[in-house]
């Protein structure tokens, strides 16, 4: 291959469009940091459009692998590097890429051939790091897919990014959902709306996740408010020891969706 252009100025317009891209400024692309994450971004089939390689790096496999899909790659000084990347200790790498395809067509096309018949909505979830963590769970899981709500964190910022290591570019997503659209999908879809709260009327391992549902859970600041739970069919909880006031959103979404899995994919193994 030939040699990598080498980017001399953090003042490049390559350098500065990235970090606008880093910064949520530029519709339609996200900014993916990191050997891993940029390679599970090329195994997904996610559409890169720019590369930059930190010095310490240029010699690595990983960028053979990415010049080989045709991305646009460029050397930088580590000194420069500094200035694009969003960690304290970045490994050396970041990608811009197109923003994977979202939507109710994406979601129910997936819903629709999913062994485990579980969709999770997230009402207003502000912390990225949480969100992200919840849509890897839900890869693992098995699960439908995932809606996310209006005035939510960014399922694509590199926090959510990171903290989905890289399930974000292959979950079925729905983002920017509006609560009424999502009622109406869920009963043309035939899913029973279920939703996590603190005094729920069942526990979670009373329920038959073998029906297909559609899982609320709201942020950990706020919780759902009487204005959602009034919309599903039934609420639910997890039962904890009495000292404990509750469980990080992301843990108690974990549970629930491994119940689900236990009771319905786990034993058909």
């Amino acid at each position: 291959m030939t040699e990598i252009e080498q980017i001399a100025s953090r003042d490049n317009r390559r350098l500065v469009h990235a970090r606008k891209v880093r910064d949520g400024k530029i519709d339609g692309q996200i900014f993916i940091e990191g050997k891993r994450l940029v390679g599970e971004a090329l195994r997904s089939g996610t559409r890169g459009l720019t590369c930059f390689v930190g010095d310490s790096l240029y010699d690595s496999s990983l960028v053979d692998e990415v010049r080989s899909a045709g991305i646009e790659t460029f050397r930088v000084g580590d000194g420069i590097f500094k200035s694009l990347a969003d960690t304290v200790a970045s490994q050396g790498v970041v990608l811009t890429a197109e923003r994977p395809e979202t939507g109710l067509a994406v979601l129910t096309a997936a819903s629709q051939a999913a062994r485990l018949p579980l969709v999770i909505f997230l009402h207003e979830i502000g912390n990225p790091s949480n969100l992200g963590a919840i849509i890897r769970t839900a890869e693992a899981a098995g699960v439908a897919g995932v809606i996310v709500s209006e005035r939510s964190a960014d399922v694509f910022s590199p926090k959510s990014i990171r903290a989905s290591m890289g399930s974000a570019f292959r979950v079925p997503i729905w983002v920017d959902a509006r609560l009424d659209d999502i009622v109406a999908w869920a009963a043309s879809q035939a899913l029973r709306t279920t939703a996590a709260v603190l005094s729920g009327e069942r526990n979670y391992t009373d329920v038959d996740w073998s029906v297909p549902r559609l899982m609320f859970f709201g942020s950990e600041a706020h919780g759902l408010s009487g204005n959602v739970t009034n919309l599903v069919e039934e609420t639910i909880t997890i039962s904890m020891a009495r000292r404990v006031e509750s469980l990080n959103l992301a843990a108690s979404a974990a549970i629930i969706m491994f119940e689900a899995k236990r009771q319905t994919t786990d034993r058909l193994i």
